[in-house]
């Protein structure tokens, strides 16, 4: 085996380094192979070994021990690895104690300078010499994100200075913070640059300077970057780094997260950064935040992060439960560094006004598989009404439907949950209730899993050889238990007024059937006992009783029961009463508030005497002379001492106390002390920025900047220590104090270098000294130029402007100074900008134009005739972004005094503030011209007697504060406005709201009037007319209103008498007010003749009377309706109406004790024009109301009638008619005098020929004749009712177009047929009775276009002209059959047929012969005598014959439609006449009719074709 070494690094003279990265990196690798257990080796041996192997200069592997094969093989599988580990360690190992030898090698030299610097001899202090290196810089190579140290040592007298240059270009540590940091330490000179990068690549110098002169010592900085950067590197190109712990790292906090306010539901982020050496991406610095001191971990409901310089928390969803003090504890090499602050949570806005707010920390305890209790703490009430209790709900886990666990609110913050299924998870939230609603929902609880608690208890765990565990269950133990024992220790875990908790142990022997409880009670001695939970199965050794009567105490007895049967009853539970125990703590004691910050007070006070389970404190706070109470924090807060933050500066508040706990709030402690928001009174911090305004060669002038803190009180005092830079003793300048801060520093050494500090002190003592200033060489100023400029002080701050402000320099050089230039950058940059380009001849200048929330800085630089002198220190870096609450100066005039003045109100203050006010930025001070006053935080400046003189730019400046200021600028127009204004209130006038106004009222009675904005009680008043004054008498009433400041006088009975002017004087206090009234001429005459209808008017409503006069309305179904209104009418009361003096009687007599009589007037036209009138009368009087109907009137009804009509318009309808295409709308009425207009392709149609437009009452329509292509298109019609147009379209094109025009195609040649077809135009009777032995003489008129053809007929046989029946037909016009000398035998149905091309017609007469001496019988008619028209085709004509129509076949002859009825019979040979009304068209005639003979007046049926577009319904 080899040979026991000892590592390099347990040696003492290396025991400075660290092995935390070696021993981590071998463990495991080690563990990594050991966790398959194949390999017998223990951890500790591979680790001895690998130890060994480190101390080694190349890793060699150990003789090998006697093994099996198979461990022989595991273990060179094990040393293979671990020794590829070892290799990387050793090398990392070597970088190591390379690194570690060059920094024992720098402490030796250190060590060594500090020997050789003590052994100097006194006598060199005072020998001069140069500046001289001793130890050069020497150059470095690192990479990229490691840090570099830089370090020199130099000697000289005097002692030198050194400054560090990067490229020739000085190193400011103040432009890249934390990236430098230069040390000097006993003549050693160092600069440290952390997390290097690329770009810090250069040549670094530092230059040695004192009076005899300069050494320079010069270095090379190489940062590298490893290849494919931002990827992982191979080994041996980087050293490993990333298994350092992160507790090696050097943290510096920066900016740290301040006390934060939030509001449930919003997110808040707390946020620090800090300066991690070195930076490494992989190896974050090592954070904890904390919650009230317990330590937070990351969940849905907490976010972290390290990284990129800061550590963030985020709450992404804020709830009271997250309120409390957080802290951040950082890991570093010296140990932790922590930071502290208070985050606030406040109450969300209420579900409904006046509703609490959530209750928080919902927790479950004392789980079992049905049971929990679930406990949360009160939320603060501070306005709002006290809470009457609380609602428990449940959901389960991955559910969102909540279920309320108690039907009745329960007062406590404790609830038993039962009911719960075993193995299921559970969610809890609580609201709290009050009368006025029921809070937000708190936060739900972690979630919570029902399990049977006692089942764990029952399980044994039995080690074996301490190797093996074995689990054994009481049941294995307790054999074969069929019954389980009796239940035992029943007692109340819980006791309150809404219930009782009962608890008891299960039973032992419990056996292993499933096991459940059943509970008793009764009365306490009573013995009659009643079971409880009938209805639930109850598994888990808890049950809440609620149904407990008040006042009465309670045992209680648990059975033991399973599927064998149940135990004996356990012994009954000590008697138990529902109350409540121990109720709210009594009330804190005092309460005692300090001063803290200028935003925060220390509250402390003493606990309640009686604690009761105390959870904690609420603090509420109320501003002095407010009646509103706040509350400070929002959680139980568990100390009796509490910082309140979030106050305003200045403000002063009263606090008080109340403790909570399960029961609720105690009563409100007593109120503390009022107190103002101040910070705590202490020294000063220390003042900064000095800087050299002036050197003569033995005296400097010295300025600095005032402290940060003023430490609650004024600073009254300065103190200047001195030092000669080779000297390191200070010495102090002035032994009493310098007010100003500017000194001059005497009896110094010319050509000689001085350090200075200051000190600041106040009531409180003298505070901290500032740091030492640069160095300063004490020689006399020679240039031209100016000096500095100094005390560079800021004003106004706004989020896009400033002001700054500067003093003069005090060395001015050759002439004197004309002015100033001002340069600005951002913070960091060096490019600054002149703001002025030429110089400003006052020290103040207005910046605009910033970037809100950006950082600046600023200088100033004097100029004088020789030219622009050397510039100002620095600025101190400004935000330009405004204080929250900040207020600009008002100016105003007060309403007592009528002073003018200009005032502000102050966002901040603290008690040594003071109002400093200036007038163009010079400092008012005492002057006659002005007075200042100051109350609490307001200030105000006030004018003793303003004019011109007064006019420019006033501001003023709040003294320890964060700069508070305001400005106004004072302008002519604004001081002329003021003045007018305090001229008014130092001489008052009564105010009118209206000046002196007359109005007619009722019975002609004149009333004249004025109103003021404002009247007192003690007012006086007087009326005068015409130089008269007025009384309150006979005929005129005068009073007044204070409350509506109305002065009035009424004239009872108004006449030409009254003609003239009307004045009122006021008289209110020192006020005085007139007011007059010219009312003469025709502004009399209007008011008279006003006065006279009124009057009038008064009489004729004493009868019956027209309360509304005739008026019209369209009805729905454009009924125009004259309606009137009446008033003071009877039953006798008659109502007439007339139209041109032409009574119209209306079907529906008027009913005027309806109180309203109404005239319609249908299908209303141009006709209806004319004058209306109503009379209303009786025995008291009469009244008349006209109406005329004509000019606008008839235009504005007609528009009425087109706005309901349009309204109803349906759309066009397309319908087609023999003439050509028409288009139709219905609507529910339509009169030509409606605007209407009809359009085709948007250009208008006027009537014509081509284009007819026409209606009726129920449609409108227009008819295109004899259409051609050119009428395709768009058509619409617009219906006008004066306001709105009412447009209806139809789009007659393609399809449409073409069906419609072959239909008027076929109707067109319809109609011609049936207007040329052979017909009987008259002459013929319907039935003949006639003589034997008389001739008859059957004679008509035909026409037809051609000549018709006409044939007879008797008995449906063709008559042929005989002697005896003579046929004729005379110039086509007149047909005749004459029969001679009649028979019976002529007796029978005779018929005409007219026909041609186009059609015919049947005419049928019957004729009765009878002998002479017989009656005269009833006439018999035949068929009916209805003419059928057979119209042909005019394509295929029937061809012209003179030939009879033979007797038509059934098949032929057309069958008659309809019967006529039988006319009355006629004395022999009267014909009778024909009916002159055609019976309507029949349709087309069977051919299977019975009857042969066709019957009269029957048409050819051609039934006509109509469109397929549909009527629409009407409207």
């Amino acid at each position: 085996m080899a040979s026991k070494v000892i590592p390099w690094y347990k040696k003492k003279h290396a025991s400075h380094v660290k092995t935390d990265y070696a021993y981590h990196h071998t463990k495991c690798a080690v563990k990594h192979q050991t966790e398959r257990k194949s390999s017998s080796k223990s951890v500790t041996q591979v680790q001895a070994q690998a130890t060994e192997a480190m101390a080694e200069p190349a890793y060699t592997i150990p003789v090998f021990r006697q093994r099996t094969a198979e461990e022989t093989e595991e273990y060179q599988r094990v040393s293979t690895n671990v020794g590829k580990g070892l290799t990387v360690i050793q090398e990392e190992l070597h970088r190591m104690r390379m690194a570690t030898k060059a920094q024992v090698e720098s402490l030796d030299i250190q060590r060594e300078v500090r020997n050789m610097m003590a052994k100097r001899p006194d006598f060199l202090d005072d020998i001069p010499k140069m500046p001289d290196f001793l130890v050069a810089l020497r150059p470095h190579t690192v990479w990229e994100k490691t840090p570099v140290k830089l370090f020199c040592t130099v000697q000289g007298n005097p002692r030198p200075i050194v400054k560090w240059y990067k490229g020739g270009v000085p190193v400011d540590p103040l432009s890249a913070p934390g990236k430098y940091k230069i040390e000097n330490k006993y003549g050693v000179h160092s600069l440290i640059i952390s997390r290097c990068v690329v770009r810090d690549t250069a040549e670094y110098s530092a230059v040695a300077t004192n009076q005899h002169g300069t050494a320079t010592s010069m270095a090379k900085v190489t940062v590298k970057r490893p290849a494919g950067a931002g990827e992982s590197c191979h080994l041996g190109l980087v050293p490993h780094l990333t298994d350092i712990h992160p507790s090696k790292l050097e943290v510096a906090l920066l900016d740290r997260f301040s006390v934060s306010f939030g509001v449930e539901g919003s997110s808040i982020s707390l946020v620090c950064t800090m300066v991690v050496v070195p930076d490494l991406p992989n190896v974050p610095p090592l954070a904890q935040w904390y919650r009230d001191d317990k330590l937070l971990k990351p969940s849905k409901l907490v976010e972290m992060s390290v990284g990129g310089g800061a550590a963030r928390l985020t709450l992404p969803h804020l709830a009271k439960d997250d309120e409390g003090l957080y802290t951040l504890r950082i890991f570093t090499k010296d140990g932790t560094s922590e930071h502290s602050a208070y985050l606030f949570v406040s109450d969300a806005a209420p579900s409904a006004a006046g509703a609490p707010g959530a209750p928080m920390s919902v927790k479950a305890y004392d789980i079992n598989s049905d049971y929990v209790l679930v406990a949360w703490k009160p939320p603060n009430t501070v306005n709002e009404a006290a809470i009457t209790g609380y609602f428990v709900d449940r959901c389960e886990a991955g559910s969102d439907t909540w279920v309320q666990c108690n039907d009745a609110p329960v007062k406590v913050c404790k609830y038993p949950v039962h009911g719960l299924s075993l193995g299921h998870s559970y969610h809890f939230r609580v609201r709290a209730v009050n009368s006025a609603g029921i809070s937000r929902p708190s936060r739900k609880s972690d979630k919570v899993t029902a399990i049977d608690a006692a089942e764990n208890e029952r399980l044994q765990v039995i080690k074996i050889e301490g190797k093996y565990d074995i689990v054994i269950k009481d049941d294995d133990l307790e054999g074969y238990v069929t019954i389980p024992g009796e239940p035992t220790d029943v007692h109340a875990s819980e006791i309150f007024k809404s219930y009782v908790v009962l608890s008891w142990k299960p039973p032992s022997p419990r056996g292993r059937a499933p096991l459940w409880y059943v509970i008793e009670k009764c009365l306490a001695g009573t013995g009659a006992w009643q079971r409880i939970n009938t209805a639930v199965k109850l598994h888990s050794p808890r049950y809440p009783v609620f149904d407990l009567q008040d006042g009465q105490k309670y045992q209680f007895r648990v059975y033991s029961v399973n599927m064998y049967g149940s135990s004996e009853a356990s012994a009954p539970s000590e008697p138990i009463q529902k109350v409540d125990k121990d109720g709210v703590p009594s009330a804190p004691g005092q309460v005692v508030a300090t001063r803290n910050t200028k935003s925060s007070v220390f509250v402390q006070w003493e606990a309640p005497k009686h604690l009761k389970h105390l959870m904690g404190y609420y603090i509420d706070a109320r501003v002095v002379g407010a009646k509103e109470w706040f509350a400070c924090n929002h959680k139980p807060f568990k100390h009796t001492r509490f910082v309140v933050h979030g106050l305003i500066p200045g403000e002063t508040y009263v606090f008080r106390v109340q403790a909570v706990n399960v029961f609720g709030l105690s009563e409100e402690s007593q109120e503390s002390s009022p107190i103002a928001v101040e910070p705590a009174l202490a020294t000063p911090s220390a003042p900064f920025g000095i800087t050299m305004l002036s050197s003569d060669g033995s005296s400097i002038t010295l300025a600095w900047k005032s402290p940060k803190h003023c430490g609650g009180s004024k600073v009254n005092a300065y103190y200047i220590d001195r030092r000669n830079t080779d000297s390191l003793v200070w010495k102090e300048v002035n032994l009493t104090g310098v007010t100003e801060r500017i000194c001059t520093v005497d009896n110094l050494t010319e050509g000689a270098f001085y350090e200075f500090k200051v000190q600041a002190a106040n009531m409180a003592g003298v505070g901290v000294p500032s740091a030492p200033s640069s160095p300063m060489k004490c020689e006399a100023w020679t240039m031209e130029e100016p000096g500095p400029a100094y005390d560079l002080s800021f004003s106004e701050v706004r989020s896009h402007s400033l002001v700054i402000l500067w003093k003069a320099p005090v060395y001015t050089g050759a002439s004197a100074v004309t002015g100033y230039l001002v340069d600005m950058a951002k913070k960091g940059s060096s490019d600054f900008v002149t703001l002025n380009q030429e110089a400003v001849s006052h020290r103040y200048l207005q910046v605009t134009g910033l970037e809100e929330g950006e950082t600046y800085v600023f200088k100033v630089r004097a100029v004088n005739a020789s030219g622009v002198g050397k510039a100002s220190q620095l600025s101190e870096p400004v935000c330009a972004k405004a204080l929250p609450g900040t207020k600009e100066i008002v100016a105003g005039v007060d309403e007592e005094t009528g002073d003018i003045f200009l005032s502000l109100e102050a966002c901040e203050i603290s008690e040594t503030s003071k109002f400093v006010w200036s007038k163009n930025y010079k400092a008012i001070g005492d002057c006659p011209r002005v007075a200042v006053t100051a109350k609490g935080r307001t200030s105000r400046l006030t004018f003793t007697n303003p004019d011109k003189d007064d006019l420019g730019r006033y501001s003023v400046v709040v003294t320890d504060t964060d700069g508070v200021s305001g400005s106004h600028t004072l302008t002519e127009d604004a001081l002329n406005t003021m003045l007018e204004l305090s001229y008014a209130i130092r001489h008052p006038v009564v105010p009118l709201k209206h000046g002196l106004n007359y109005e007619i009222l009722e019975k002609g009675h004149v009333r004249f009037w004025l109103q003021a904005i404002k009247l007192s009680p003690s007012v006086s008043y007087r009326f005068i007319v015409n130089d008269k004054e007025v009384t309150s008498g006979e005929g005129h009433k005068i009073s007044h209103d204070v409350a509506t400041g109305i002065i009035q006088m009424t004239v009872d009975h108004f006449t030409r008498a009254n003609e003239g002017t009307y004045t009122v004087q006021i008289h209110d206090g020192k006020a005085k007010a007139q007011s007059s009234l010219v009312l003469v001429g025709d502004v009399f005459k209007v008011a008279l003749k006003e006065a006279e209808f009124q009057r009038k008017e008064h009489i004729r409503k004493q009868g019956p009377h027209f309360s509304e006069y005739l008026y019209f309305t369209v009805t729905e179904d454009c009924t125009v309706m004259l309606a009137c209104k009446v008033a003071n009418v009877k039953k006798e009361t008659t109502f007439h109406w007339y139209k041109e003096d032409d009574e119209i009687v209306p079907e529906t007599p008027p009913n005027v004790m309806s109180g309203a009589c109404a005239l319609p007037i249908p299908l209303f036209s141009r006709t209806s024009q004319g004058v209306y009138k109503a009379v209303l009368s009786d025995d008291r009087g009469k009244d008349t109301s006209l109406f005329d109907i004509s000019g606008q009137v008839f235009e504005d009804i007609i528009n009425a009638l087109a706005h309901v009509a349009g309204a109803s318009a349906s759309d066009l309808v397309l319908q087609c008619t023999p003439e050509g295409i028409r288009l139709q709308c219905y609507m529910s009425y339509y009169t030509e005098e409606m605007k209407t207009v009809w359009k085709h392709k948007e250009s208008k149609i006027a009537s014509s020929e081509k284009m007819r437009i026409g209606g009726t009452a129920e449609m409108a329509w227009m008819q295109i004749c004899d259409p051609s292509d050119k009428e395709k298109g768009h058509y619409s019609i617009e219906i006008s009712d004066g306001v709105k147009t009412h447009t209806r379209t139809f789009d007659l094109s393609g399809q449409a177009y073409t069906d419609a025009y072959e239909e008027y195609l076929r109707l067109k040649a319809a109609a011609f047929a049936e207007k040329n077809r052979g017909r009987v135009v008259g002459g013929l009777p319907d039935v003949v009775t006639i003589m034997e032995e008389k001739s008859l003489s059957l004679t008509c008129t035909v026409w037809g276009e051609p000549t018709p053809e006409v044939t007879w007929f008797k008995n449906e046989q063709e008559v042929a002209s005989t002697e005896h029946t003579k046929v004729t037909f005379d110039g086509g016009k007149f047909a005749s059959l004459v029969i001679n000398k009649v028979t019976p035998d002529d007796s029978g149905k005779y018929s005409i047929n007219v026909r041609n091309k186009y059609g015919g017609e049947f005419v049928e007469i019957t004729v009765s012969v009878y002998r002479h001496g017989e009656q005269i019988p009833e006439p018999k008619l035949g068929q009916p005598k209805t003419p059928a028209a057979t119209p042909v085709p005019p394509k295929s004509p029937a061809p012209p014959s003179k030939t009879p129509t033979p007797t038509p076949s059934k098949s032929q002859t057309p069958a008659p439609s309809m019967k006529s009825p039988t006319p009355v019979s006629t004395p022999a040979s009267t014909p009778v006449p024909k009916s002159p009304t055609p019976v309507p068209k029949s349709p087309t005639p069977t051919p299977k009719s019975p009857t042969p003979t066709p019957s009269r007046g029957v048409k050819s049926p051609t039934p006509p074709r109509f469109m397929k577009s549909p009527t629409p319904p009407r409207k």
